[in-house]
């Protein structure tokens, strides 16, 4: 078995020190190795590398070495090494519990006369016109029965 380095850190007298510690099996995201690696090599106590050698070394770019240096001052080693989670999600559920169930069963409702069965565009335009939600793309719709398995099928007549 290959033995790997694992970052470790150790506090004394209001400063933190980096010793390596050999394990088995390094366990974290490919990410978090990196950035422990890229500690463990700017540590001023230890190896002491310039950033582009590191950067060189880890195959990232140099900026990454500076920012995680950064994040390591100004908000700890903990984020520094396992990054920070977000606040908000990156985006927000655009239809709750009850808008979805509605939608659905539009979709299962008969098709508006004239029509053989209901398309995306048709069903968002009527969620819209029933007040179910303000605005609805056809993609919103697609997810929410998809998440079902309520897809619209076309059908070849040919």
């Amino acid at each position: 078995m290959q033995k790997n380095s694992k970052l470790d850190n150790v506090k004394s007298n209001n400063s933190i020190t980096y010793t390596k510690i050999d394990t088995v099996e390094l366990k974290g995201s490919s990410t978090k190795v990196r950035r422990a690696n890229i500690l463990l090599k700017a540590d001023a106590d230890g190896p002491h590398w310039k950033d582009q050698d590191i950067a060189d070394a880890f195959l990232c770019s140099r900026q990454t070495v500076e920012n995680v240096r950064e994040r390591l001052v100004t908000e700890g080693f903990d984020i520094a090494l396992n990054g920070k989670r977000r606040e908000v999600p990156t985006s927000l559920k655009r239809l709750d519990g009850t808008q979805e169930a509605k939608i659905i069963a539009l979709r299962l409702s008969d098709p508006p006369k004239g029509r053989n069965a209901w398309t995306l565009r048709l069903l968002a335009e009527k969620v819209v016109e029933l007040e179910i939600a303000p605005s609805v793309s056809y993609q919103t719709v697609r997810r929410t029965l998809k998440k079902t398995r309520l897809r619209i099928v076309r059908f070849s007549t040919g």
